[in-house]
């Protein structure tokens, strides 16, 4: 359904909102690719708040490794970066943007999950993440998630490390907010114990204010993060993938993750395996 010429075309090497390229391939009518092509414009869903993956910069733009996955998708489509339109979502309403069409994609540090694979489909996965343990730099008390029983620990509603906290810290004090952000600043000023997310965003977050807060305990779960489209959309969802691993051959994706979260993660990872799931 996708033809498979030119899926590694990539943008221009400036990073303003210069127009990417034309891929040299058509796409199927009636596909997602050909209508978006054909419009010339895409909207993108990614967080607005997380530092290296998508944080809104002082010229008001999201900027982060999520950011430059999804320019890589945009750029194979043909579509010009000025046209490219990121809207913030947060963790708990990506289903719903997804499935309401408000976004055509969605790449915001979202773990691919059955659950979450009932409701809409996924392509990559582009990273694999793992949860952690955030606290103040002087805490001693706690030294991960066997050292949680009765502390306030907060996370993000709707997140996969919310619903791992539960199950990992049962005895936990659970706070809930809509971003990580929110979570750092409750640390900061005392309202909670620990922050607990996925380890590259708290990286982030440390980067942000280093004298503040230090990961403890290491990681206990794998986070896949994956692309997330409406559900049954195959010809997209292989499309995605197919563009993804041109970027991994092609030295895109080392860039990406180089210029974003290399900063703060020296040891660039081997990029994970797309996974060619039939729902």
């Amino acid at each position: 359904m996708v033809a498979t010429l030119g899926l590694t075309a990539c943008g221009s090497d400036d990073d303003g909102d210069s127009a990417a390229p034309q891929p040299a391939v058509s796409f199927a009518p009636g596909t997602t690719m050909s209508r978006l092509q054909d419009a010339g414009k895409i909207t993108v869903g990614t967080k607005f708040d997380q530092n290296l993956f998508g944080l809104k910069n002082l010229s008001g733009k999201p900027e982060g490794f999520d950011v430059e996955i999804a320019e890589i998708i945009t750029d194979a489509l043909g579509i010009p970066r000025d046209k490219v339109n990121f809207v913030e979502t947060v963790s708990a309403n990506r289903e719903p943007f997804i499935q309401q069409g408000r976004v055509d994609m969605v790449v915001a540090t979202y773990t691919i999950n059955d659950k979450r694979k009932k409701v809409v489909d996924f392509a990559g996965p582009y990273y694999v993440a793992g949860q952690s343990i955030m606290v103040a730099k002087n805490n001693t008390d706690i030294t991960g998630k066997d050292s949680l029983a009765g502390k306030k620990v907060c996370s993000v509603s709707g997140s996969t490390p919310a619903e791992n906290i539960r199950k990992v810290a049962p005895a936990a004090q659970l706070v809930l907010f809509d971003g990580y952000s929110k979570c750092a600043d409750a640390l900061k000023n005392g309202q909670v114990d620990a922050v607990t997310t996925d380890n590259v965003i708290l990286l982030g977050l440390i980067d942000k204010d280093p004298d503040a807060f230090k990961v403890v305990g290491g990681t206990f779960t794998k986070e896949p993060y994956g692309i997330g489209i409406k559900k049954g959309d195959t010809a997209f969802r292989t499309f995605i993938n197919n563009t993804l691993e041109a970027a991994y051959s092609d030295g895109r994706w080392e860039k990406a993750f180089s210029s974003t979260v290399g900063k703060v993660e020296p040891n660039t990872p081997t990029p994970p395996a797309v996974d060619r799931y039939t729902p």
